[in-house]
C-alpha cells in the first residue's frame, strides 16, 4: 500500500478503534447506576410491601424486591448471586445480608438499606456472607486477570498471521492450542499462586482462562482470516473494547445500560469473569454456562478457520487444473 491509501488507512483505523474504545466505555460508565438489582426478602407480606417502599424511595428503580420464604433461602440467593442483597425480618428482628465479593460499589448501594427506618428505633444489623479475599481489597483481580488474557488473544491472533500467514490448519489449530494452554497456566500461576488475588479452586480457574484465551484467540484468528487487515481492527474492538466493557468485571451487568446488558452473558469476557467469580466466591454460579458458551466460541471459530482452509485449497486445485 503507497500514496494517499497509505496515509490515510493507518489513521482511520487507529482513530476507528479509539474512538470506539472511548464511545463504549463511555457509554458504559459514565454515569452508572443499578437497574433492578435483585433483593431478597424473607419477611411478613406487610413487611416486605413496606420495606420495597422504602427501598424504592431510596434509590428509585434501583433495586427489585424477590420474596423468599424464610432465611435459609434467602441467604442462599445472596451465597448463589441470584440476589445482591437480602432482608430478613423471620423472628421479627431485622438483618441485612449481602456480598462484599460483588465489589464495593455494589456494598456502596445495598448497605444503605439497614438504614431504612424499621419502626422500632434500633439499626439493622448487616452481615457479609462472602467478603472479598484480603489480597484482592477492591474485587478487581479477576477483571485485571481477565483483561490481560483477552488483550494477549487478541495479540496472538494478530501476531500469528503476520509471522506465520502460510500455516496449515492443523498447525494454527495446534498453535491456537498451546497460546491458551500456556497463557491459561501462567495467568492461573501468576493470580492464584504467586498473588493469592483470586481464591477458589486452582484447576477450575486454569480450565475457565484456558477456555477464555482460546476463545478470544480463535475469534481474532477467524477474523482475520475472514476480513484481512480488516479483522484486526475490528477484533480490537469487539473482543477487547465491547468485550471488556460489557464484562461485569468492573461493575455487575446490572449498572450497565440496558442495551448493553444481553452482550455480558454472550461475549467471551462477560461469560469469563462471570465463571471465574463463581469460582472464586460464588458456588460455581455462571461456570456451566461458562464452559458451553466459551467451548462454542471455540468450536465456531475453528469450523470458520477450516472451512475457508478447504474452500481456499478447492479453488487452488481448480485454478491449477485450469492452467
Amino acid at each position: 500500500m503507497t500514496g494517499t491509501r497509505a496515509v490515510i488507512g493507518p489513521v482511520i483505523t487507529v482513530l476507528t478503534v479509539g474512538l470506539a474504545f472511548i464511545s463504549m466505555f463511555l457509554a458504559a460508565f459514565h454515569t452508572p447506576s443499578a437497574h433492578r438489582l435483585p433483593v431478597a426478602v424473607a419477611a411478613s407480606d406487610q413487611a416486605a410491601a413496606l420495606f420495597d417502599v422504602k427501598a424504592q424511595r431510596l434509590a428509585p428503580e434501583a433495586f427489585q424486591i424477590e420474596r423468599y420464604p424464610d432465611e435459609a433461602s434467602a441467604r442462599s440467593a445472596v451465597e448463589h448471586r441470584d440476589a445482591y442483597a437480602a432482608y430478613l425480618l423471620d423472628d421479627g428482628r431485622p438483618k441485612l445480608l449481602y456480598a462484599g465479593a460483588n465489589g464495593p460499589a455494589v456494598t456502596a448501594l445495598v448497605t444503605p438499606l439497614a438504614a431504612l427506618p424499621n419502626g422500632d428505633g434500633h439499626k439493622t444489623p448487616v452481615e457479609d456472607v462472602l467478603p472479598l479475599s484480603s489480597d484482592d481489597s477492591r474485587g478487581l483481580s479477576v477483571f485485571y486477570a481477565s483483561f490481560g488474557l483477552v488483550l494477549a488473544g487478541f495479540l496472538f491472533g494478530q501476531v500469528t498471521y503476520q509471522v506465520a500467514p502460510r500455516l496449515s490448519f492443523n498447525q494454527r489449530v495446534l498453535s491456537l492450542g498451546l497460546f491458551a494452554v500456556l497463557g491459561g497456566l501462567a495467568t492461573t500461576l501468576i493470580a492464584c499462586t504467586a498473588f493469592g488475588a483470586i481464591p477458589g479452586s486452582f484447576f477450575g480457574i486454569f480450565a475457565i482462562v484456558t477456555l477464555l484465551a482460546g476463545a478470544v484467540g480463535s475469534a481474532t484468528v477467524a477474523l482475520i482470516r475472514t476480513f484481512g487487515a480488516v479483522g484486526a481492527p475490528l477484533s480490537s474492538i469487539f473482543m477487547l473494547i465491547v468485550g471488556n466493557a460489557t464484562s461485569g468485571g468492573v461493575l455487575p451487568p446490572s449498572f450497565l445500560p440496558s442495551w448493553l446488558q444481553p452482550l455480558a452473558f454472550v461475549m467471551p469476557s462477560g461469560v469469563g469473569v462471570r465463571a471465574l467469580d463463581g469460582l472464586a466466591y460464588f458456588h460455581h454460579d455462571g461456570l456451566g454456562s461458562g464452559v458451553v458458551i466459551l467451548s462454542a466460541w471455540i468450536a465456531a471459530c475453528v469450523g470458520v478457520l477450516y472451512a475457508l482452509d478447504r474452500i481456499a485449497a478447492s479453488t487452488g486445485v481448480v485454478h491449477a487444473a485450469n492452467r
